[in-house]
């Protein structure tokens, strides 16, 4: 008979119920005051977001503040990653303190899973901030390097532990620490020069096209929305054929929207 317990929590806050309701809500936010600056002005990456929060069991407005994508991945706040082990109920305890000082200053959070006989335990010392080149980096390093030691222990111990719970999801805190991807910025390349390289060909818009119009799933629409945002990112559609594949995606979702509330 086994001790382990759901980690499935009840969903708390706004409920949103399609992919037509969290667009919409996900342009209000982006057009208010409560928008993060990395999503004001950014509907797409305030779905994704939300989109991305639901999976581990945060509601809306939590995602928006708990999500952030660092060196093009997704990462949870390291508070909100505490808080939804915290919330679960397969989670006996979390201890966090630190030992030596100085140089031997090391942070050690320990991390018990309910039915488990031992604690996961994480320590990062102030030696491994220097072999990672972190200490001394100008920044929370310099200010508040206790906190930042206590933040890589505990996404190690949390994700060791809890791996269920967070969904794979790495700490925001972690993410900032690793070098982005090598890539050249001393000239960049002008906005139009990149879209006029990258642009889709005319083909595959007609095939996008085609493909959006001909689906009548929800889901798939916002799969495709999803998709878009990629490439459009990525540069691999101008803003104009990013806009022209929004539009066709809203229309879509209106319709599916509509023939709904008739046969309702």
């Amino acid at each position: 008979m086994t001790t382990e317990i759901s980690t499935q929590t009840q969903p708390r806050g706004l409920s949103l119920q399609s992919f037509d309701d969290a667009f919409r809500f996900a342009k209000m936010v982006a057009s208010s005051e409560f928008a993060p600056k990395d999503f004001k002005g950014k509907a797409e990456s305030c779905l994704l977001a939300i989109q991305h929060g639901s999976e581990v069991g945060l509601s809306p407005m939590q995602s928006l503040q708990s999500i952030a994508v660092i060196n093009g991945r997704p990462t949870i706040w390291g508070d909100a990653a505490l808080a939804l082990v915290q919330s679960s109920p397969v989670c006996e305890y979390v201890k966090e303190y630190t030992e030596g000082q100085g140089d031997t200053l090391t942070a050690v959070c320990e991390a018990k899973r309910r039915g488990y006989p031992a604690p996961t335990v994480s320590r990062f010392s102030m030696a491994d901030a220097k072999r990672a080149g972190l200490a001394g980096k100008s920044g929370p390093w310099s200010q508040y390097p206790e906190r930042m030691l206590a933040l890589r222990a505990r996404g190690f111990a949390l994700r060791n532990a809890f791996a269920d719970a967070l969904r794979g999801l790495i700490t925001a805190e972690e993410a900032q620490d690793y070098p982005a991807a090598a890539v050249s910025v001393s000239q960049p390349e002008p906005v139009a020069e990149r879209a006029k390289v990258k642009a889709a060909s005319e083909a595959d818009m007609a095939k996008a096209r085609k493909a959006i119009n001909g689906t009548h799933d929800l889901g798939k629409l916002a799969d495709f929305l999803a998709t878009v945002v990629e490439r459009h990112e990525a540069g691999f559609y101008t803003d104009g054929q990013a806009s022209d594949l929004k539009n066709l995606i809203d229309v879509a979702v209106g319709v599916l929207q509509s023939t709904a509330e008739v046969t309702a």
